[in-house]
């Protein structure tokens, strides 16, 4: 599926099977997610070259690997996180992979892999850029740093969300807000990232997991993934309603997963003292969000950056805890689309109609 431009249009478009090169793996399709991340590129907020493939959630069956790969092979059940660290530069070498440089300088910024290069091509020898590993499409290569298995129990129809909204879900919970027994947590805005950080603040023993959100759907969905009290804030003051759950003491911890400056303001807004207030949504460029500055220094607030987790350390984790029946990605699937409606998906997701995740089914590798 191509992203061909500046307008947003999603095609059918035939490409060149790729080849996995050294340290990387070919992995035939049988799932993608349907981001947000994705949404920003093909509204033009969010800068990247064209013509590209989308698709930053993958699952699949290796179909090849390129040398000095081990530990995979061929008929492997996988998925991928969408952080395909180098696993050599500064960052990665201190175990921050979510903050790996050429990720950032190649991928994110130039829709290449780390030796300057796409792996995807028309049948003409023209490049088509990669985001991520450019997972709306039959066939993805991804480094093997960001490639795992998966457990014999979970559908790789399913696994395709481990690696960005279970994913971002873990490393906000578990790497920044290092939650602690008994606290009491807001997430605000429970869409496909923030339905997962309930089960997980839930699993990291929060004692109170407060949904907030516009749409009774995704706050009745949050409720069966263990929020224990659900604001409605099309029908409700948030900051009073909170003030009321928690006796007037705010949340330790507030999770935002919109990316909007009202709701960044609202997270920090219903913060108690000492506070953390965890920014996961992206936004577009250039959308800045105000601080009390007066608060943030005299009531000891934190404000946290959340951007992912780190693949070869956090992907295991989570891995277990779904093979131990403590994650259930299916549980966030609302909706299921063919790769020729993936335009159709974006678009129901920026109609803010997607309650938790929709996927993209590519093939039937079951």
């Amino acid at each position: 599926m191509l992203l061909t431009g500046a307008s947003g249009e999603l095609r059918l478009a035939e490409l060149v099977r790729p080849e996995p090169g050294p340290g990387e793996v070919l992995v035939e399709v049988a799932a993608c997610g349907v981001c947000h991340t994705d949404l920003h590129v093909l509204k033009g907020e969010v800068a990247f070259p064209t013509p590209a493939v989308l698709g930053h959630e993958v699952s699949g069956l290796v179909r090849g690997t390129g040398a000095g790969v081990t530990g995979l092979a061929e008929g492997d059940r996988v998925a991928g996180s969408f952080i395909m660290p180098c696993g050599a530069c500064r960052h990665c070498v201190r175990g921050h992979e979510d903050l790996c440089e050429p990720f950032f300088a190649y991928n994110r910024l130039r829709g290449t892999l780390y030796d300057g290069r796409t792996r995807l091509a028309r049948p003409d020898g023209s490049p088509v850029w990669m985001y991520s590993m450019a997972g709306l499409a039959e066939y993805a290569v991804v480094p093997a740093t960001a490639v795992f298995r998966v457990p014999d129990n979970l559908s790789l129809r399913d696994a395709a969300v481990l690696g960005c909204s279970v994913f971002t879900a873990y490393g906000a919970v578990h790497n920044v807000a290092r939650l602690r027994l008994g606290e009491t947590v807001a997430v605000v805005a429970v869409g496909g990232v923030g339905s997962n950080i309930v089960p997980l603040a839930r699993a990291s023993g929060a004692a109170t997991v407060i949904a907030v959100d516009r749409s009774p759907d995704k706050l009745a969905a949050a409720a069966d993934l263990g929020a224990t009290h659900l604001v409605d804030a099309a029908r409700e003051d948030v900051r009073a309603r909170i003030a009321e759950i928690t006796g007037g003491r705010g949340v330790d911890v507030a999770f935002e997963v919109l990316g909007r400056t009202e709701t960044f303001e609202l997270a920090l807004d219903l913060l108690g003292d000492g506070g953390r207030a965890v920014m996961v949504g992206i936004a577009p460029a250039g959308v800045t969000g105000r601080i009390d500055i007066t608060r943030l220094v005299r009531r000891k607030l934190q404000v946290l950056g959340s951007y992912g987790a780190r693949a070869r350390t956090d992907m295991p984790a989570l891995l277990h805890l779904v093979a131990q029946g403590v994650i259930r990605p299916g549980q966030v699937i609302s909706r299921r689309y063919g790769l020729a409606d993936a335009a159709a998906a974006y678009a129901a997701l920026d109609r803010g109609e997607i309650v938790g995740r929709a996927v993209v089914e590519v093939a039937d590798l079951e």
